[in-house]
């Protein structure tokens, strides 16, 4: 059993000291209740391309602040942020475990329509990271409609499919197209968690954190532009007598990639 803790926010504008408290606020009591928390897309800023600005370096304020949610809940904290490494910026998730030690993923498909290219650095790797027995594939908002980016194959092999997304409401039927869709192609949990409310831009977003199984069916969801924390608990039997019985993944394509 895999019990998460989704945290569908409003963010302060370019605001980190904001965001931390607030998201502390939320996640206040949760100690005991779950294994994984899920954070936004850049979680203690917006998705601003004022990185400049906004950008932190590694262990920076927002990774001491989830270091230190992550051992006080004894859970994974999970959500991206904008990170600066010798000259460059990335919209990079980092994956922090209740010791006190991380793992990284930096987004793949910038997002051209705002310009995401022109001032972040792309990541080039899949990583798949664990939580209590489940191997979990994380991957950032825009990387949702590149498909073969998320493919689970013979060799690339994981339970849960994961999205952290500041997500726009005018094209939300994109994202509750896409959601399933990546859970009946790969035959796994889809968990996606977006922000609520504009952002500084004036762009509104609906939300509409969700989970769905390997059917593709939704099993819990946030109430649309609502500030929600939303608890579930995946179950792992299940999944693997689907896989079993259905074998699709045996007669899929194998793809290169680069």
């Amino acid at each position: 059993m895999l019990r998460i803790t989704l945290l569908q926010t409003p963010l302060h504008w370019e605001n980190a000291p904001a965001n931390l408290s607030e998201l502390q606020k939320l996640l206040t009591g949760l100690e005991g209740t779950t294994d994984l928390v899920v954070l936004p897309e850049m979680f203690s800023t917006g998705f601003t391309m004022n990185a400049k600005s906004n950008a932190e370096p590694l262990e920076g304020p927002s990774m001491q602040w989830m270091r230190r949610m992550a051992i006080q809940l004894q859970a994974v904290v999970t959500g991206s942020l904008i990170i600066h490494v010798d000259g460059s910026y990335y919209n990079r998730l980092i994956w922090m475990q209740p010791d006190g030690t991380y793992q990284q993923y930096d987004k793949r498909h910038l997002f051209r329509l705002a310009g995401e290219e022109k001032t972040y650095t792309a990541g080039n790797q899949r990583l798949i990271f664990t939580c209590k027995g489940w191997a979990i594939f994380p991957l950032i908002c825009y990387d949702l409609r590149f498909p073969v980016w998320s493919r689970r194959s013979k060799n690339f092999d994981y339970d849960l499919l994961l999205y952290v997304a500041n997500w726009p409401e005018r094209r939300n039927a994109a994202w509750k197209m896409l959601l399933p869709a990546r859970a009946i192609e790969n035959q796994s949990y889809v968990v996606a968690v977006n922000r609520v409310g504009a952002d500084g831009n004036g762009i509104l977003h609906s939300g509409d954190t969700a989970i769905y199984d390997f059917l593709g069916e939704k099993t819990s969801a946030a109430t649309a532009h609502q500030k929600m924390v939303l608890q579930a608990t995946l179950e792992k039997k299940s999944l693997i007598n689907f896989r079993n019985q259905f074998p699709f993944w045996q007669d899929a394509d194998e793809f290169d990639y680069k």
